[in-house]
């Protein structure tokens, strides 16, 4: 009986995310992007251009996880669509949707976070919407469906879900 409540405490103390307290959401102007799991062909640049901004959780002064975004004003389905869209903004100004094209962590927890933020981060600069331009890989689907979006768009080669703001 105590071997097991040491095992259990082993195991929870391993599981410990009170370290998610004291993160920071912040702006990043660089990135390994040979690190993104998810589109490492896209570079730096594009990353940051057209007002598409990078962002990361910061713990102990080390990022845990990061979030790329654009912004549009309406869902595309492709990154090509996503690049188009995000130009046009631009020079229009008229962007109501962040499009999370990319996420990914190094730390349990840290994944739940940086959604959390960037929901914040959309609720508090006005913007209508948050969806994603996600992969069509059951850890993507499981990850967003588990923090709570819902399946907006299957296409070709990618899926949308849409967060509630």
């Amino acid at each position: 009986m105590i071997k097991r409540l040491f095992d259990w405490f082993k195991r929870t103390k391993l599981t410990d995310f009170s370290w998610i307290k004291t993160t920071k959401f912040v702006q990043l102007e660089d990135i390994d992007v040979s690190d993104d799991p998810v589109r490492p062909e896209l570079d730096l640049e594009w990353r940051k251009s057209f007002d598409r901004k990078i962002f990361g959780l910061e713990y102990n002064k080390k990022i845990e996880a990061v979030m790329c975004l654009a912004f549009t004003n309406d869902v595309p389905h492709t990154v090509r669509e996503l690049d188009l869209m995000s130009k046009i903004n631009k020079y229009e100004k008229n962007a109501d949707t962040v499009i999370a094209y990319t996420v990914w962590s190094k730390k349990k927890g840290a994944g739940k976070k940086i959604m959390e933020e960037a929901l914040q981060y959309a609720r508090s600069n006005g913007f209508r919407r948050i969806v994603t331009l996600s992969p069509l890989t059951p850890m993507a689907t499981h990850y967003h469906i588990k923090n709570g979006a819902k399946l907006i768009g299957l296409n070709p080669t990618t899926q949308n879900f849409e967060y509630s703001l």
